[in-house]
């Protein structure tokens, strides 16, 4: 399927956690030669931290490459790298405790990419998050994570997904509000809100299904229910009286 890149495959992956812990979402990308990406996936994890994220998407992307073919892992989070690579060592001497001797955090996802990256030829890169000129397949990560972690749908070039939208972080965790004013403020790729009492709706970037068993389509309104997104009218229970 990619047979040009089997000399080595170039790939970035990123998490994110609207809260930390909050609403959280996985994500990784794979490239070729040229540096366009040709594979990416996305996933929700309900309420995770941010280290939970960003080690949740090592994994999923070591999981779905090949073991045999060297590869190339870009990440901007500086814990998801040391965990596995400088303090892992040391953590196995000491019987999965840390230099405090306290537990180690994320313990079975750690241990599960260590499992992952045995025998395998694997090169971190280190690369500033968030940069005007930065990396664009971290980039491309950092989009389609913070987008699993909003909208908690699956996305990927499987799924036939569009590129996840750019500076999705418009839409905050319930609770909190983003101050903004002028035509800055209502950007092309930002979901669009509506308000109304206490309800938040946007329009969903992608198709879902809602608590209540029936899906909603791209550009339908959609609101944070309790279990998810979905229609807002079912945030009251009163789902099935809704037209559509």
């Amino acid at each position: 399927m990619i047979a040009h890149m089997a000399e080595r495959v170039i790939a970035a992956c990123d998490g994110a956690s609207k809260g930390n812990p909050g609403p959280a979402g996985w994500a990784w990308v794979i490239a070729d030669g040229a540096g366009t990406v040709v594979r990416w996936e996305a996933g929700p994890l309900g309420t995770a931290t941010n280290n939970v994220a960003e080690l949740t998407a090592l994994e999923r992307l070591l999981t779905a490459t090949d073991p045999a073919v060297p590869i190339e892992i870009r990440m901007d989070s500086q814990y998801a790298m040391k965990a596995v690579t400088t303090w892992l060592p040391g953590w196995k001497r000491k019987g999965w405790k840390t230099a405090a001797g306290k537990p180690v955090a994320n313990q079975e996802l750690v241990a599960g990419i260590d499992a992952l990256l045995t025998d395998r030829s694997v090169e971190f890169r280190y690369v500033p998050a968030h940069q005007v000129d930065g990396d664009p397949l971290n980039d491309f990560a950092d989009r389609a994570a913070s987008q699993a972690a909003i909208v908690q749908e699956a996305a990927g070039s499987a799924l036939g997904s569009p590129e996840p939208p750019a500076a999705p972080d418009t839409v905050r965790p319930a609770g909190t509000r983003r101050r903004a004013s002028g035509p800055a403020a209502k950007t092309a790729s930002a979901p669009q809100r509506r308000t109304s009492g206490k309800t938040r709706t946007l329009n969903a970037k992608f198709p879902g299904r809602c608590r209540c068993g029936r899906s909603y389509a791209a550009g339908e309104p959609i609101t944070k229910n309790p279990d998810g997104w979905g229609h807002p009218a079912c945030r009251s229970g009163a789902g099935d009286d809704t037209a559509g």
